[in-house]
């Protein structure tokens, strides 16, 4: 689902659905300099270290598990806020169907 800003609302808990097992990515909104991704996991999914050219944020909505950013472990529940430095490795898990909000921006101003 892509929307067209700036005038567009989404409820995001209207936009959760979770796997029966695995990720599912929803594109919610991208231009040239950002992209507002919706990652819905199922419980007791990973996804491997890794990391991206970007900066990022993730904004829990639903859910728990572990975020594990430059080898510190970060608990996710809903609220929590995190910001990502471009190039920085991490990986996460789903200990719970897990949702949150990934932006991607652009590493420099």
């Amino acid at each position: 689902m892509l929307i067209t800003p700036p005038t567009t609302t989404i409820q995001l808990h209207d936009q959760l659905e979770f796997p029966e097992s695995g990720v599912l990515n929803k594109v919610i909104w991208k231009d040239a300099t950002c992209q507002y991704s919706l990652f819905c996991l199922a419980a007791g999914t990973e996804i491997s270290e890794h990391t991206s050219t970007r900066n990022a944020t993730v904004h829990v909505i639903a859910g728990s598990g572990t975020l594990t950013l430059e080898g510190q472990p970060i608990p996710l529940e809903p609220g929590v806020f995190i910001f990502m430095a471009a190039n920085a490795p991490h990986g996460l898990e789903a200990t719970a169907n897990l949702a949150f909000l990934l932006t991607l921006s652009s590493a420099n101003p």
